[in-house]
């Protein structure tokens, strides 16, 4: 094989991560840093590094990605979804298990937008009695 990364796209939110795949020996760079200095805390390295277990391809892996808008919980979910998506380029008999996770599904929850004549996106004024 000539080219043998692959490349998918994931969102949440309105974090958006480029993400490509190449065989090599598990590092992950983060708009051109470290995993581990992008991402402090332990529960967004976990989120990312979920489709690599749950596959098996842990270590297999080479992740060289951009990611933009959102926060830092979002930017992770958003990798863990291009990751996911690449993944079942690499391998389709990966689609199984990783759509019963729901790593394959674009999460399309986001803030409602405030309204007019409203405090928030629901809230109305308190009522005043007197």
């Amino acid at each position: 094989m000539a080219e043998t990364r692959f490349y998918a796209t994931g969102k949440r939110k309105t974090a958006i991560a480029r993400v490509w795949l190449a065989p090599g020996s598990g590092q992950i760079k983060v708009n051109n840093q470290d995993f581990e200095t992008f991402f402090d805390t332990e529960v967004a390295r976990f989120v990312v590094d979920k489709p690599f277990d749950l596959t098996g391809t842990k270590g297999q892996f080479d992740v060289i990605c951009t990611v933009c808008g959102g926060g830092k919980s979002a930017q992770a979910e958003a990798i863990r979804h291009g990751i996911a998506k690449a993944l079942v380029l690499f391998n389709p008999d990966f689609r199984s298990s990783l759509k019963k996770a729901g790593f394959l599904t674009r999460d399309a929850r986001v803030k409602e937008r405030k309204k007019y004549g409203l405090r928030g996106a629901r809230r109305g004024q308190q009522y005043s009695k007197r």
